[in-house]
């Protein structure tokens, strides 16, 4: 156990300093990652910027996070189960970052069904992992509550970041069928109803990017289940 958590205490900043530095690869190359996307444009293409803008906020967090993780011989207000719970998530924000990190080189190819592979490991990995593995969150602790932060906003933008890449991969240039209209609507809100307010603050998130990205019909329909799924987090967190 004393290895293991060693280890991730490693991995887990040698992983983020290997994505961040891919981003930057990613935003500095030529082709760069917004000239992908716009080659690419599908159904579930968000606009390019709310990417960064979420990205931007949500590395500071991962820093602050890393430090209260790794910090020798520091526990903070976090108990021992806490401190277990976040060096065992962390092992799933390394594979994340690898895999991110790594979708990079191959979205910027234009090498989209590759880097579909990645972007599915790293959100399946992470939906499944706030969804059945993550303990409650304690208020009271400082580890916790980065813990829950990292976890669910990481795996909300991944739901995104599936669905663009999905749909630029394999559908570029094709209008969302009625059936597709449907199972978005019934997927974010239904899973907005079973989630808490940071993930399901996230998937509000998501449908915004779409609804801003698209246009027509689509696009306010979109910007209706971004109500919706909204409507539904508040009425969840006010029960």
């Amino acid at each position: 156990m004393g290895n293991q958590t060693s280890a991730v205490r490693i991995l887990a900043p040698v992983s983020f300093i290997f994505d961040f530095a891919a981003q930057q690869y990613g935003i500095f190359s030529k082709p760069n990652m917004l000239d992908i996307h716009n080659q690419n444009i599908g159904a579930f293409s968000p606009n390019p910027y709310f990417i960064p803008a979420f990205f931007a906020p949500q590395q500071l967090l991962q820093l602050f996070w890393l430090y209260k993780l790794t910090r020798p011989g520091a526990t903070g207000t976090a108990t021992d189960p806490e401190r277990l719970s976040a060096e065992r998530y962390a092992w799933i924000y390394t594979l994340g970052n690898f895999c991110i990190g790594t979708w990079m080189f191959f979205w910027n190819a234009n090498q989209l069904e590759i880097s579909n592979i990645f972007v599915t490991i790293n959100t399946v990995s992470h939906v499944a992992y706030i969804a059945t593995q993550l303990p409650p969150l304690n208020a009271n602790s400082t580890l916790s509550i980065t813990t829950h932060l990292v976890a669910k906003t990481f795996a909300g933008i991944g739901v995104l970041d599936l669905l663009h890449n999905t749909s630029a991969a394999y559908y570029r240039g094709v209008p969302p069928s009625t059936m597709v209209q449907a199972l978005t609507g019934m997927g974010f809100i239904g899973a907005a109803a079973l989630s808490d307010t940071i993930f399901g603050a996230c998937l509000a998130y998501d449908l915004v990017a779409l609804a801003v990205g698209q246009s027509g019909s689509w696009r306010k329909l979109l910007g209706a289940y971004a109500l919706g799924t909204a409507a539904v987090i508040g009425a969840r967190r006010w029960m």
